[in-house]
């Protein structure tokens, strides 16, 4: 069963690309990463509210930035390491293209 293993690999790069600085966490600083150009990938909670999945998803289509629904805000935010997460953004291109391999595996 591959799911497991992917998924935690994927939380792990998370971590990585966090200690790295290649992390923008949170409502106003994923904005401000799409807007400036910065995201390479978002990842929004799959528990967030609707109306924040509707704006980012928008958002990411607007400039054309990949985005994935994945975990919980708890989740996402102890990858992190911090309280929960609603979404973030992954600003390094080849985090972002690990991270949404393995995150895309295990569906």
């Amino acid at each position: 069963m591959q799911d497991r293993p992917n998924r935690d690999r994927a939380l792990s790069m998370l971590g990585l690309a966090t200690r790295s600085g290649n992390v923008a966490s949170g409502g106003f600083a994923t904005e401000q990463a799409i807007k400036r150009g910065k995201a390479r990938l978002v990842i929004i909670a799959k528990d967030a509210s609707d109306n924040t999945k509707k704006k980012f998803g928008n958002m990411c289509e607007f400039y054309r930035v990949p985005y994935v629904q994945y975990s919980v805000k708890e989740t996402l935010g102890h990858a992190i390491g911090r309280e929960e997460r609603t979404c973030l953004a992954v600003t390094d291109e080849g985090l972002a293209d690990s991270i949404r391999k393995h995150l895309v595996d295990s569906e």
